[in-house]
């Protein structure tokens, strides 16, 4: 059966960043890929300049408003990430139940983009947006552990908190929550960055199940953009090719980023040359040169059940 998805994100000219990062790998891996440009910029923000446009809540009604007059408005998967306009946000939501009436089954992958190591790079009149109208209708929540935290209102300072967090990210809504980065320290050592997962399941008897994961991912020393907009969207992949399974979808999605960062950054110092720190177009994803690795990853990082109820 052919898959369709709605992704409501950035796009830049030139680079890897929101629906520019997420579109080629889902098509590679069978998605139809329908893209609203939130913004369009020349490229993404960490250069030393940039320029462009943002497309209004009015202007993104207008664009949904001729996909629904057509009668072409069935999705099987919604995907947003970075948003800054309260206005906007709540059209997308209004966008999405209207999917969901049409279509019970759709899945909304959300990427809550609000922050990192404990700062908002979104107005913080955003959060109660997230919190009580787009995170009830997500399936799929992706955030950090500062996005984490903004949501519930608890601190994560252990696994056990961060088990905790996960639960309450449930309660709001999701089954499914990647909690994609954590400060917490991993077994192996402080060249490894912790993530964890949880999905709730429904046996056929009825019986509720729970797994939860956890991951240790190599880090690398450079600062990438469109890695979490990678994420989500190999996120909704395979979750799409291992509805049950949370452990081996978080497999291969962290496996695909590691293989597209590892490329990246090997590129991104040959070109800098030694000793010198690559600049922000020379780390542009190696997203094309990797798409052997997005159709079929091999397995470089493996998740360890920590609890199944």
């Amino acid at each position: 059966m052919e898959c369709r998805v709605l992704s409501i994100q950035s796009h830049v000219v030139r680079g890897y960043v929101g629906n520019k990062s997420a579109t080629f790998p889902l098509q590679v891996l069978g998605f139809e890929v329908d893209s609203i440009n939130s913004v369009q910029f020349s490229n993404h923000t960490g250069y030393a300049h940039w320029k462009g446009q943002v497309l209004t809540a009015e202007e993104l009604n207008v664009l949904y408003e001729g996909i629904r007059l057509n009668k072409v408005n069935h999705y099987d998967y919604i995907l947003t990430g970075y948003s800054r306009d309260t206005s906007f946000l709540e059209m997308v939501v209004d966008i999405i139940q209207e999917l969901k009436k049409a279509n019970p089954s759709l899945v909304y992958v959300c990427d809550p983009v609000m922050g990192d190591h404990g700062a908002m790079y979104v107005p913080e009149f955003l959060l109660p947006v997230y919190k009580d109208k787009v995170v009830p209708l997500a399936d799929i929540l992706t955030p950090n552990q500062f996005e984490a935290e903004l949501l519930t209102g608890r601190k994560i300072k252990s696994e056990k908190d961060a088990i905790e967090v996960m639960d309450l990210l449930h309660d709001m809504g999701p089954e499914t929550v990647v909690l994609t980065s954590t400060e917490l320290p991993s077994k192996r050592g402080d060249q490894f960055l912790v993530a964890l997962g949880s999905q709730k399941l429904r046996k056929p008897d009825g019986i509720n199940t729970n797994q939860k994961i956890c991951m240790d991912i190599p880090k690398v020393d450079a600062v990438f953009v469109g890695t979490g907009d990678l994420f989500a969207a190999m996120l909704l992949a395979w979750t799409h090719q291992y509805p049950k399974d949370l452990k081996a979808a978080c497999e291969k999605t962290v496996s695909v980023m590691h293989h597209v960062i590892k490329r990246t950054i090997t590129y991104a110092n040959e070109m800098a040359g030694p000793g010198k720190r690559p600049s922000p177009a020379q780390l542009e994803l190696r997203m094309v040169q990797s798409k052997a690795d997005i159709e079929s990853p091999a397995i470089v990082v493996e998740a360890s059940v920590i609890q199944t109820s």
